[in-house]
């Protein structure tokens, strides 16, 4: 059932939709999930249009679009084991949740990692979730293999170790370049072999721990 804010997440499946948003999967999953809780009250202004929010700790929300799309090109079928790399508020957590069987998802900040996995508690979308805190650039190799990896976080190039932790098949989605600029790239597995496609320019928050930026 939909909450406070409905008809502002209504405006934004139609703008979804308008710019190419085709899995109704991933439609359903923003559609049901109130974006509004996830993000601090003091940052609450339209909080359904479509840019980054701040959330705090130097970190935002991304913009509806890009989740949506993210999700998107990770052709989730509800089946997957989904590895997510920068839990932020939570918000593509909770996507994520509704979309896979299981999701394992890694912070960096330990306060935001709290912050997220609260956020979903209160609204009882955690139980197919895995909260951890700590450095996931290189992946949590303890969880693997995956169907499919998301980092929400922008890298200097693909750690191995993440490519390593794809199961047959699966699906990796990871913005890489400068620290101000990135692409989106695709990555997918196919035995031994990997293919890469550029999929979206993009602008995301650092990728910080051992295979990101060094935090200072």
């Amino acid at each position: 059932m939909k909450t406070e804010g409905a008809s502002d997440r209504d405006h934004m499946i139609r703008l979804l939709r308008r710019r190419g948003i085709r899995d109704e999967r991933v439609i359903a999953a923003m559609d049901a999930i109130p974006r509004e809780q996830f993000i601090p009250e003091a940052f609450r202004t339209d909080t359904y249009g479509d840019h980054p929010i701040s959330i705090g700790f130097g970190q935002t929300i991304s913009q509806p679009w890009m989740t949506a799309f993210m999700t998107q090109v990770l052709e989730l079928r509800g089946s997957e084991r989904v590895l997510e790399i920068g839990t932020g508020c939570g918000y593509h957590t909770a996507v994520l949740a509704q979309t896979a069987a299981s999701v394992v998802t890694i912070e960096y900040i330990p306060e935001l990692a709290a912050v997220a996995e609260e956020n979903l508690r209160r609204l009882g979308l955690e139980k197919n979730v895995t909260f951890l805190s700590g450095d996931g650039s290189g992946g949590v190799p303890e969880h693997a293999p995956y169907d499919a990896i998301l980092v929400a976080a922008g890298a200097p190039s693909t750690p191995q170790a993440l490519l390593d932790q794809l199961d047959s098949d699966g699906r990796l989605v990871i913005p890489v370049g400068s620290l101000d600029d990135q692409e989106l790239r695709l990555i997918t597995r196919h035995g031994n072999a990997f293919q890469s496609e550029t999929v979206s320019l993009c602008r995301f928050v650092p990728l910080r721990g051992s295979e990101g930026w060094d935090p200072s």
